[in-house]
């Protein structure tokens, strides 16, 4: 894929992230006001706006896109594209239990993902982005991306250096079992 093509597909899935947060925030302006959310959604913490997102959703979007376009081996390739859409779907899942009350639900699937970690490079811009945006309907633009900074710097440090342990350890006992 040329950077051309890349350019292209950046531009593209900024310009689709701008018109779901602006369409998000025009669609809550007319139904009762922009929504704030609160911190950790307790109310004796501050509330962030859904407002900051028109700025932070397009921003970051077109810096994972082009993380994603800048990689020499296979940028927007099948796998970075189901990477994507998997991690679109686990937050459309993980939104939809949070707002059906399924508590159960809500409080595995994020220390799944510390567990997912130990097997799956979850700190990739596509993981990040695919999650931010499917988050973003529900919690707004800011609280996902916070989340998802934490989580991908988790995932990172699980992957890249507490992962390698076991990963030897089993090698060589593999070694002298043979």
């Amino acid at each position: 894929m040329s950077n051309r093509e890349s350019r292209r597909i950046q531009v593209f899935i900024t310009t689709v992230a701008t018109v779901y947060i602006s369409t998000l925030l025009l669609w809550e302006h007319l139904h009762g006001g922009v929504v704030s959310h609160h911190i950790l959604h307790r109310s004796d913490l501050p509330a962030i706006s859904n407002w900051w997102g028109i700025l932070l959703l397009p921003a970051l979007t077109w810096f994972l896109a082009g993380r994603i376009g800048r990689r020499e081996a296979g940028p927007w390739s099948r796998v970075v594209i189901v990477r994507l859409i998997g991690s679109l779907l686990f937050g459309v899942v993980l939104s939809i239990a949070f707002l059906k009350g399924f508590e159960i639900i809500t409080s595995l699937m994020p220390p799944g993902l510390l567990v997912l970690a130990f097997f799956i490079p979850l700190f990739k811009a596509e993981y990040v982005l695919g999650f931010v945006l499917s988050m973003t309907f529900t919690f707004g633009a800011i609280l996902p991306t916070v989340f998802a900074a934490i989580v991908a710097l988790l995932a990172y440090v699980i992957f890249r250096f507490i992962r390698p342990v076991p990963v030897y350890l089993v090698s060589l006992f593999g070694r002298k079992m043979g």
